[in-house]
């Protein structure tokens, strides 16, 4: 009866093992300025100081810290993703801060990340479960545009899945609407020129190179910036790219709200052979999904749903972000 207890409790223990091995959560959130309290005298970011205009104390930083936290181990209650990019912070201490809250601290994750141009300090980084993903190189990606303005950096991270995937993984914050959409498109199209240039680099050194694009790109699916100078238009053409945000774009949802309209800002591009790939790593479902708990929206007396921010100019909500997180899952063939 002992030995049958055993072989019972080795059996579940190895098929959750093998679960795990054969599935990878990985997502991408813009957090809405998550900026420590410390002035930096190189950038631009008084206003979140605790003598600042917004207030900015320890206590609203180690809650928002345990609120993006939340969201990160939320998104698939079966596990914490194995890779997260992140976009609005500020710099390598947030994300240092963010991987030893409660929610997070029992997890190896490791961070890449470096300072960008962006004249407030605002940069991209990455947290990878250093168990599951092994690191190999990282690189940032400027981009040359001939605006007075600084575009931030992309970042580039190679590595190893479970040991056996190289995935090449780009994390982008493109240039906001602010100043008009149609005004500010050359800039978001520069950076898709950029990183085009970036991914045919790849693919043409391997034409069967996993290519993961992640980030706040501040267009959607059928943006020229997206859908054709980055050529992420789900066709079938060799060295086009696919979005698996696209469908559910066509469907209403997103994952930002203004004035009630609701755009997908935030994208997942993958590269064809994270699609059709017979013996490793591929998109469940050939879909990527918007994480829109209850607990991190809000609705207005008329009804109208967003994103539960922190702040609305100089309020200050208590919210998580003014972005919904987005995430795919990776199944083993």
């Amino acid at each position: 009866m002992k030995n049958l207890f055993l072989i019972i409790i080795v059996s579940i223990i190895s098929i959750s093992i093998y679960a795990q091995d054969n599935n990878a959560t990985i997502m991408f959130y813009n957090v809405e300025n998550l900026f420590d309290t410390i002035d930096d005298p190189l950038i631009t970011d008084e206003e979140f100081t605790p003598e600042g205009k917004k207030q900015w104390t320890t206590e609203r930083y180690q809650k928002k810290l345990n609120d993006i936290a939340k969201v990160i181990s939320s998104v698939n209650e079966n596990e914490l993703p194995v890779i997260a990019g992140l976009c609005e912070i500020e710099n390598r201490t947030v994300l240092h801060d963010l991987i030893k809250t409660e929610a997070l601290k029992s997890i190896n994750y490791k961070i890449v990340h470096e300072d960008s141009p962006d004249s407030r300090g605002i940069d991209v980084g990455l947290i990878y479960n250093s168990d599951e993903f092994t690191y190999l190189s990282h690189k940032t990606i400027p981009i040359n545009t001939s605006s007075k303005y600084k575009v931030r950096d992309i970042l580039y991270a190679k590595g190893i899945l479970y040991g056996e995937d190289t995935i090449h993984i780009f994390v982008n914050h493109w240039k906001s609407r602010s100043g008009g959409q149609q005004e500010t498109e050359p800039q978001r199209i520069k950076c898709a020129e950029t990183l085009r240039k970036e991914v045919d680099l790849i693919l043409e050194s391997n034409k069967n190179a996993k290519i993961l694009i992640m980030g706040d790109l501040n267009d959607g699916p059928k943006n020229t910036s997206i859908f054709e100078s980055l050529n992420a238009n789900n066709s079938n053409y060799e060295g086009s790219l696919f979005n698996i945000m696209l469908e559910l774009s066509e469907t209403g949802k997103g994952t930002h709200s203004y004035r009630g309209n609701w755009d997908m800002l935030d994208n997942l591009i993958v590269s064809n052979h994270f699609l059709n790939d017979k013996n490793g790593f591929v998109v469940d479902g050939k879909t990527g999904h918007v994480f829109s708990a209850d607990w991190i929206t809000y609705e207005n007396k008329n009804g109208v749903k967003s994103p539960s921010r922190t702040y609305g100019g100089p309020n200050y909500y208590g919210g998580y972000s003014d972005h919904y997180p987005i995430y795919l899952i990776l199944k083993k063939n």
